[in-house]
């Protein structure tokens, strides 16, 4: 019998410059007290606009600048609070870190959780999923939930008035979900999240690559100027939900597995987005794609300065590329959505060929 089709997605998405100034009024139905875990930046973007915005209320609000990964240990020291404080509300205020330390929290104490990105690296805000980590700093788990989260909402101001290098590297990472995700409904792999893949998981993940496009470049210019365009409100919302949603609705395919098998190198500097960006190109080039098509992606990571050579990545070795391949392909890796499968040979010869177009591309 085949997957049941599903879709999932935050409850409420909010998003709009100064949208934190109306935090309390989109939000408030959810209970009367809060817990805030912060980032240290986050803290600093967010407190101000988020206090103006509970004027002439009684509602309590804790404010918790977190350890800075999503630990096991940060996780039960939330958790502590939440009972103590009698908390009806966990939210999230900052990058991946507190994202996933707050989700797991509000999980495992059975509270509302929302989310509020400062940065849109990834399209983590918007999905049913966290990564932990042990208090050491090592890999843990991930860990998947029964839902999104209740709402997630975007200051696009906040986004304006951080580094660009952020949302650059967050059109990477939502680069890699329209591809992925036709490669995955092609073989009728299972979504990230264990169901069959619907057609409308796939229309978006259509719609965030044409935004990218559209938009990319203009975007970037008005964040460079710390200003809020039509064209930065497009490429938000690309990376935060319509990949977010579009991604886990879908599945992921080789572009991630290049990233997963990149990290195993140790050290490395890449950000996931810029990875995932490389990865996408070597995904078509072993998908076969013709050249128009191969052509247009990697001219739009020329246009919004997304990486096309394994240099840009800090790849530079032929065994840094073989140990980058043999576990890219490794058992459970989604490289293994592609129709046909991948060999750690194949990707080998892919990740050389689009490192080689990209290289005669720059005149290298």
């Amino acid at each position: 019998m085949k997957l049941l089709r599903a879709m999932r997605e935050p409850l409420k998405y909010v998003q709009g410059k100064d949208a934190l100034l109306k935090f309390h009024e989109e939000m408030g139905y959810m209970g009367k007290r809060w817990l805030f875990i912060c980032s240290r930046s986050g803290y600093k973007a967010c407190h101000d606009k988020i206090e103006k915005s509970f004027e002439g209320t009684d509602d309590f609000r804790r404010y918790e600048v977190f350890g800075g990964i999503s630990s096991k240990g940060e996780i039960a020291k939330m958790k502590k609070i939440v009972e103590e404080d009698k908390i009806d509300v966990v939210v999230a205020a900052g990058g991946g870190s507190a994202v996933d330390t707050a989700k797991a929290t509000a999980y495992y104490c059975k509270k509302h959780i929302v989310v509020i990105p400062t940065v849109v690296a990834t399209d983590a805000p918007c999905t049913g999923l966290s990564v932990i980590y042990n208090d050491d700093g090592s890999f843990n788990t991930y860990l998947f939930y029964p839902t999104n989260p209740d709402a997630v909402i975007v200051d696009s101001q906040v986004i304006a008035n951080a580094p660009v290098e952020f949302l650059i590297s967050g059109m990477g990472d939502a680069l890699g979900t329209y591809f992925e995700g036709r490669a995955s409904i092609r073989t009728e792999s299972p979504s990230l999240e264990g169901t069959g893949i619907t057609r409308s998981g796939l229309g978006l993940a259509r719609l965030c690559y044409d935004t990218l496009r559209a938009y990319g470049s203009q975007a970037i210019k008005a964040c460079e100027n710390h200003v809020v365009t039509p064209a930065l409100d497009a490429i938000i919302e690309a990376n935060t939900y319509m990949s977010g949603v579009g991604a886990d609705n879908v599945n992921c395919a080789a572009a991630h597995s290049f990233y997963n098998g990149l990290t195993s190198l140790g050290g490395h500097k890449a950000s996931h987005g810029f990875c995932v960006a490389f990865g996408t190109l070597v995904q078509l080039v072993l998908e076969g794609v013709v050249k128009e098509e191969f052509d247009d992606v990697q001219g739009f990571c020329i246009e919004v300065g997304l990486p096309i050579t394994l240099e840009e990545l800090g790849i530079t070795k032929d065994e840094e590329i073989r140990k980058i391949a043999e576990n890219a392909c490794a058992e459970g890796e989604t490289i293994h959505n592609l129709a046909g499968d991948v060999t750690p040979d194949e990707l080998y010869a892919a990740i050389i060929a689009t490192d080689a177009m990209g290289k005669a591309v720059l005149g290298k």
